[in-house]
């Protein structure tokens, strides 16, 4: 007879351990299948000096291992490997790995949401060395130094003046010649004297060795289109995140870009018995304590669910 889980966590970020260390306390039986690349954006994380407990920072990829260890300690099994299909039209779900398949009473989608790169030369190898997607995270690193922001819409604005509080100088660059941010976003960003706006412009190239050094530059505006290099310690990409949903679709209601929308409970979805955390259904903090919080939420919940219903 084939096994059926309590819970099956798909994903293996903050929201996902953190879901796992609540639902094996819970007494569930609880599966984690991580992905064959695991962690999360925090793997590709330097040091993290944000999350609470830290009073020195950790590195992001170590932060993720203790994550990992606490849940398996507390009775998660985890597999790394990604899940392939899902049918939840029917109960016991069942998640399909390959060929395998896994039958759980309940489900927690923690898959996260990717940052869209830019796909230059020299980006790859630079994040995490200067490079990074969140200056809520990491503008204390570049306290007293010159960065760029690039990006036109809220994201890209917010990560503009937050870098003011830290770096001495902000370029702010945008491919076309308006923003597509709110106006009030735009206004705050125009404000600011310590941000400079470089208009009709695209990165085609970050170089630094083991660090960022500087940024080569296109002008889209002129018809000639010559490259110039622009120095600066930091590189802040604010050009969208892509929800990881894909293979949900059709499973449970997501909105326009992906992101799967709550439904009911805090973290509950158009599905009874699929819940939500993290990234995933989360479009504006992104940060990994709220994605933990938000694992503890759809824990309780997942709880909730399967004694009202086992």
């Amino acid at each position: 007879m084939e096994k059926i889980w309590d819970v099956v966590v798909i994903g293996s970020g903050p929201a996902s351990f953190t879901c796992a260390i609540y639902t094996t306390r819970g007494a569930a039986s609880t599966l984690i299948l991580a992905g064959e690349s695991w962690g999360g954006q925090l793997m590709l994380t330097t040091k993290v000096d944000n999350f609470p407990g830290f009073p020195d920072g950790i590195e992001g990829p170590d932060l993720m291992a203790n994550m990992r260890k606490q849940a398996e300690n507390l009775g998660a099994e985890i597999i790394n490997k990604s899940v392939t299909k899902v049918d939840f039209s029917k109960t016991p779900f069942e998640i399909f790995v390959g060929e395998e398949k896994y039958l759980t009473k309940a489900v927690v989608i923690a898959t996260g949401a990717q940052n869209v790169w830019l796909g230059v030369p020299g980006e790859k190898e630079l994040i995490g060395r200067g490079i990074s997607s969140c200056a809520p995270c990491d503008a204390p690193f570049f306290k007293g130094k010159i960065v760029a922001v690039v990006g036109g819409g809220d994201t890209a604005m917010e990560e503009a003046s937050v870098l003011t509080k830290y770096a001495s100088k902000v370029y702010l660059i945008h491919r076309r010649d308006t923003f597509r941010a709110s106006s009030v976003m735009q206004e705050k960003v125009k404000k600011n004297h310590q941000i400079e706006i470089i208009w009709n412009t695209e990165i085609v190239r970050v170089r630094g060795r083991d660090r960022v050094e500087s940024l080569e530059l296109r002008n889209n505006s002129q018809s000639q289109s010559q490259v110039s290099n622009l120095p600066v310690d930091g590189l802040f990409v604010a050009i969208g995140h892509k929800p990881e949903s894909d293979i949900f679709a059709g499973q449970v209601e997501r909105d326009g870009e992906g992101y799967i929308l709550p439904r009911k409970w805090h973290c509950g979805t158009s599905v009874k018995g699929v819940f939500l955390a993290g990234d995933v259904m989360d479009k504006h903090f992104k940060q990994a304590i709220v994605s933990a919080g938000m694992g503890c939420i759809a824990a309780l919940d997942t709880l909730h669910y399967l004694s009202e219903n086992d």
